[in-house]
């Protein structure tokens, strides 16, 4: 009895444990904008921005980010999945980009199609001139629509410290 069970329980835990790492949005950290169409007009506060960037601008973050790309990309070499890809995937691989190569952005992705929207803020205008290129060495992307804004970090108000 505990031997047909087994598999069960296991698939239930697997299926369980899938459904809940899955997300409509790839974020780039807790504090991003809701929505990669939106745009936001209010800049994140300099001491978010110091926190979330310190594990992106880590060497082992930016191997580990590096690596996770080319094991995806050379996975989808051997299994022609060159020409179609996964939604899911595409904002993963787009994110993981842009987290790496943009460190102190606070941007959303959203994948449908091949179109890849990227959403938020950036520092500055050479990061939102990244965005596309960056976007667009992931094999899938068709088009990226960048609504991602300029808005350098606010400094941090003395309420917020409270």
């Amino acid at each position: 009895m505990m031997n047909k069970l087994t598999p069960i329980l296991l698939s239930s835990i697997l299926l369980f444990g899938g459904a809940a790492c899955s997300s409509d949005v790839a974020k780039t950290s807790a504090d991003s904008p809701s929505s990669a169409t939106g745009n936001t007009t209010s800049p994140p506060p300099a001491d978010t921005v110091q926190k979330t960037q310190g594990d992106a601008t880590s060497q082992i973050r930016q191997n580990q980010a590096n690596s996770d790309i080319r094991a995806r990309e050379q996975r989808n070499n051997v299994t022609g999945g060159d020409a179609i890809r996964a939604d899911g995937d595409l904002q993963s691989e787009v994110r993981s980009k842009l987290e790496v190569n943009i460190t102190k952005g606070q941007l959303t992705v959203e994948a449908k199609d091949g179109l890849v929207t990227v959403g938020g803020t950036v520092p500055n205008q050479t990061d939102l001139a990244k965005i596309e290129p960056l976007a667009k060495e992931i094999k899938g992307v068709k088009q990226v629509n960048v609504t991602a804004v300029v808005a350098p970090a606010a400094p941090a108000s003395p309420s917020s410290n409270q």
